[in-house]
């Protein structure tokens, strides 16, 4: 059987993390979407995604193919269910489709023909930005129960102070010295050769990827999740970094989910609770407004290669395109569109040639290159994006 994982309508919802990258590869807990579901399917899974996206993440079908929605997060259940799946059936979660079996991919009028099946059961769906960060405890249990199931941890060097060590693990080439680490309130995964320094305090559920790193004297309130590579420090609660990003100084971030390549410069700041102690709304572009996400702590949403200045800050529920560059005192709005340069006193478009210079040398500096790949999904996104600046 052929899986393949396809982009449904909360692709909008996601954004501006998915203007970079299908929904299957967001991280939320310690794996992507996509990695959960080949972790139980024993399968590499394709993608189908938006056409300017494909370059990067290409379609891989055969005559026979399963399609599921990575947004449903898999349990041992749900994926017997969709396994079982018989040619011309479709799965659904009371009007929800999950996943469906045929030959080629389905528009919304043949699936009506297909035959459904319904699955009754309790599983975690990432619907809204704002789901990565809030369901991230969940997620991030079920991935550790999944990942370090029968297997023992490397050894927790005993200059450490540990509570509950039962429910901490660490991989090949994990370091951690003179740090503690609280792991009452859910686990800590320390992934393979990352590495926590000296002098950090850190309160689970946790997850530092593989080759990511805690700088000296940070605090990190769970559950928070570092993806690979990142580099981290300051106080960060209750956030989700997905990889190769950076806030290696003194600041807060709360409640807040970064994409890739972005780096929060010193002391920077966001705010995660309004002073009226109001729900906060948060930009939807799926809407094209403010939307109520019904939370009391909400803070940043910065999409893939953003970056700060020094000392920068951000109001409650502020979302951040792809590739902006923020500086200058005082808040900036809380929408700010992708290749935008600025800050409060006044945005200017962030042209591509620039951007592209400057994710060059960030993403040389981690072995990895900017690709034609890279740069024509980009180009895509800077178009597709124009309507929203207005410089």
């Amino acid at each position: 059987m052929n899986y393949i994982l396809f982009d449904s309508e909360v692709r909008t919802s996601l954004l501006p993390f998915t203007f970079t990258r299908p929904v299957g590869e967001i991280r939320v807990g310690i794996l992507t979407l996509r990695e959960k579901w080949e972790k139980y399917l024993q399968f590499e899974i394709s993608y189908l995604t938006e056409e300017y996206l494909q370059i990067k993440y290409p379609l891989k079908s055969e005559s026979d193919n399963i399609y599921i929605d990575p947004s449903f997060l898999p349990v041992p259940e749900l994926v017997k269910s969709i396994r079982d799946l018989k040619a011309g059936s479709a799965l659904f979660i009371d009007s929800t489709l999950v996943a469906y079996r045929s030959s080629e991919p389905k528009s919304a009028s043949d699936l009506a023909v297909l035959n459904k099946e319904q699955w009754k059961g309790e599983v975690i769906r990432i619907k809204h930005t704002w789901d990565i960060f809030s369901r991230n405890g969940e997620a991030l249990q079920q991935d550790f129960d999944l990942i370090t199931q029968d297997r023992k941890s490397a050894p927790i060097p005993g200059s450490n102070r540990v509570i509950n060590p039962e429910n901490i693990f660490l991989e090949e080439g994990a370091k951690v010295e003179f740090s503690i680490l609280n792991a009452t309130e859910g686990p800590i995964y320390l992934g393979k050769d990352s590495e926590v320094m000296e002098g950090n305090m850190i309160r689970g559920a946790f997850a530092l990827c593989e080759h990511g790193v805690v700088k000296m004297g940070a605090k990190i309130y769970g559950p928070t999740t570092i993806g690979p590579y990142g580099k981290v420090c300051g106080e960060i609660n209750n956030s989700v970094i997905f990889g190769y990003s950076s806030k290696g100084h003194d600041g807060y971030l709360g409640n807040s989910v970064l994409g890739e390549w972005c780096n929060i410069g010193a002391d920077s700041n966001n705010s995660n609770l309004k002073n009226n102690y109001a729900k906060v709304r948060l930009w939807n572009y799926a809407t094209e407004r403010f939307d109520q996400t019904g939370l009391q702590f909400c803070g940043l949403m910065m999409g893939d290669h953003s970056k700060t200045a020094i000392n920068t800050m951000f109001n409650t529920g502020t979302v951040i395109g792809v590739n902006c560059n923020i500086y200058t005192p005082g808040f900036p709005r809380n929408f700010v569109p992708s290749f935008s340069w600025g800050g409060a006193t006044g945005f200017s478009t962030y042209h591509t040639q620039k951007a592209f210079e400057a994710a060059k040398v960030m993403m040389a500096r981690r072995g990895r290159t900017f690709d034609e790949k890279e740069a024509a999904i980009l180009e895509h996104v800077f178009e597709i994006t124009k309507k929203w600046r207005k410089y």
